[in-house]
């Protein structure tokens, strides 16, 4: 099952969510609606709110939901995804997001914290008019976790000796976690069963993973103009990811200084795109790529394997066929 098939189960609740998403945005304040529309006209994988439409499907053995919470859900995730983004952006100094100018490089700084702010606050005024506790009990609890990640990823940045078991907590908390509500909150609007809500969870939680986990892959051996970011995006801004992490610590003692030069000098505008070169080849060498995308895929087979809970329907199946997906992407 591709990609296109998968979305095509639910093509009709995607076009609703992005009708949702362009509603929900709007604002009588226009440097609020300029930015929005800047965002929205980005577009994206959309691949959290296809996460929660399908598993509100798989949840309920694949009968449709009633009303439009799901679609309101799946809506809410992902302004939940794009404030985040909006903010990273800023903190990360970057200019370049999808091919296309990031809204802090156009409308500056400033614009894009506080336009951040409004979508945040927007996703929550969309859960409180579900009126599901549980739902909002689920989404306190994420994005309380998600702000967390992007502290420690903060604490992170330029410490050459970040472990591999740090880093894996900081992409738990920023990425993972924002699947694992999805798919959690979708089972509990669906009226999934305790064991549907619990597998889903673990779902979104292993597949965020794998998915943040080739994202790291990919910054080191993509086609930046097919990704539309600039390769060695994260080692300029000092991120140690698995990739890297792997490399520093089985490299050989001049490499090793390369690269923790490399990461404790970001953005100092010191690097040069030799050493890029070099630490890519040396990531090769050692087997950092390959280390990636073995992690990645003991993930995505967990991600399947939580499904057992979930009572057989094609939408658990696409499910299962997203998460290897996820590991087969190469943008």
């Amino acid at each position: 099952m591709t990609l296109e098939d998968i979305r095509g189960l639910v093509a009709a609740d995607l076009v609703a969510v992005d009708g949702a998403i362009r509603n929900r945005l709007g604002s009588s304040v226009p440097l609020v609606s300029q930015v929005a529309e800047h965002i929205v006209a980005g577009g994206g994988k959309r691949l959290r709110p296809l996460v929660v439409l399908l598993a509100a499907r798989a949840a309920d053995a694949g009968r449709a939901p009633e009303g439009t919470r799901h679609i309101d859900a799946a809506a809410f995730i992902e302004f939940i995804h794009t404030a985040t983004l909006l903010h990273d952006d800023v903190v990360d100094h970057s200019s370049l997001r999808r091919g296309r100018d990031t809204a802090n490089a156009l409308f500056g700084n400033e614009a894009s914290v506080l336009v951040g702010d409004f979508v945040y606050s927007r996703a929550f005024q969309m859960m409180a008019a579900i009126g599901v506790q549980r739902v909002m009990e689920i989404m306190a609890d994420a994005t309380n976790v998600i702000a967390e990640g992007e502290v420690l990823q903060l604490m992170n940045a330029q410490d050459p000796d970040t472990t591999e078991e740090r880093y894996l907590e900081v992409i738990h908390r920023k990425t993972a976690k924002l699947f694992e509500a999805g798919a959690e909150v979708a089972a509990v609007l669906a009226g999934g069963s305790p064991q549907a809500q619990q597998g889903l969870a673990a779902y979104g939680r292993h597949l965020g993973t794998a998915f943040q986990l080739i994202d790291d892959v990919l910054d080191y051996q993509s086609d930046p103009g097919a990704r539309g970011k600039n390769l060695g995006e994260d080692l300029a801004e000092g991120k140690m990811t698995l990739p890297l992490i792997h490399a520093l610590r089985h490299a050989e003692a001049a490499d090793r200084t390369l690269i923790r030069d490399a990461v404790t000098s970001a953005g100092s505008g010191t690097r040069r795109e030799s050493d890029l070169g070099a630490i890519i080849a040396c990531i090769d060498a050692t087997g950092g790529i390959a280390y990636t995308k073995e992690r990645a895929l003991a993930e995505s087979r967990t991600a399947v394997a939580s499904l057992d809970g979930v009572g057989p329907s094609r939408y658990r199946d696409a499910l299962a066929a997203l998460a290897q997906e996820a590991v087969a992407r190469d943008r």
